[in-house]
């Protein structure tokens, strides 16, 4: 995600956004077409042929309202995202808390010597899991492997224990309740917190399984290539629209519709999935690293920088 400063108007207009390296072949390539039919147009009379204005007026509207409709479509589910992934900061912290504060022996335990330094890793254990899956979760989403960060944050043995799964973080899910019933046997946990706990690790498996919702129901294809097509064949067609018009300036106004339409449909495809590494999606990578900063800073660890942007951009 794109993290900088903020531009001025003149800073916005000169620099270079997204968009541009997507689409500067199709609209130089309908620019192009512009130019050649501009000169064959006023050089060569006896090849005039032009279109009234008046059927890109009728597709223009409703083709802007479309792309309009499919960017928000689009927006809607980055959104969601980000939601779904703020949701995920909060229940973290909620879970911490309550592991820190709720895991004690209860009087009916069979609490030795030992028990308080046993609980202390308990907590600490159970609290580097919820980091781990926070990592292993962003990495779910963008299909990448996970064990480095795992090894590196709870250990090589209990990486192991993941190794082979299809779902990684629904697995380390599985293994935070194994935790807590572990503790309830010891009497760790009073009864009355159990459901708490087991509530916060449900509202982290329904985060889940929304996203996955998200990365795997993408917009219609068909919708998406119809849109691409209408756009290609209405933006090359302009050209006989305007001549008419404003003759020796056709080029300059597709250039700039051109432009418009391109990048209205460039911006769908890239907000479509919010989970992936382009400039424009969710930084997970920064959003975990929060998840982390703020967990070891509760257990009274070192704890690590936040993620700096490179050239204003969080992955």
């Amino acid at each position: 995600m794109w993290v900088d400063r903020k531009h001025t108007w003149i800073e916005t207009v000169v620099l270079g956004g997204f968009a541009l390296p997507h689409i500067w072949l199709r609209t130089i390539v309908v620019t192009a077409i512009s130019v050649a039919v501009t000169i064959i147009y006023e050089e060569v009379p006896q090849l005039h042929y032009s279109l009234t204005p008046a059927p890109f007026t009728l597709v223009g509207l409703p083709l802007g309202i479309f792309l309009g409709f499919r960017n928000n479509t689009a927006y809607d589910r980055f959104w969601e995202g980000r939601k779904l992934w703020g949701a995920l900061v909060n229940t973290s912290r909620s879970l911490t808390r309550q592991i820190l504060t709720l895991i004690e022996p209860q009087p009916d335990a069979d609490a030795g010597p030992e028990t308080a330094s046993e609980i202390k890793a308990f907590e600490a254990s159970f609290v580097h899991l919820v980091i781990a899956y926070a990592h292993a979760f962003r990495h779910h989403l963008r299909d990448t492997s996970p064990f480095e960060v795992l090894e590196h944050i709870i250990g090589v043995e209990e990486t192991r224990r993941f190794r082979g799964q299809e779902n990684v973080p629904y697995a380390m899910l599985q293994r935070m309740g194994e935790l807590l019933v572990e503790a309830r046997r010891k009497r760790w946990i009073h009864a009355f917190h159990v459901p708490v706990l087991e509530g916060a690790l449900t509202a982290m498996t329904d985060i889940q399984g929304a996203c996955e919702r998200i990365k795997g129901t993408p917009i219609p294809y068909s919708y998406t290539v119809l849109m691409h097509r209408i756009v290609a064949v209405y933006c090359a067609l302009l050209p006989f629209g305007l001549m008419d018009t404003v003759r020796w300036a056709t080029p300059f106004v597709v250039l700039a519709i051109s432009y418009c339409f391109f990048g209205l449909d460039a911006i769908g495809d890239e907000l479509e999935q919010p989970f992936g590494t382009d400039i424009n999606d969710l930084p997970l990578k920064g959003i975990s690293r929060t998840i982390e900063r703020n967990l070891r800073e509760r257990l009274g660890e070192n704890v690590p920088p936040p993620v700096e942007p490179e050239r204003g951009v969080i992955s």
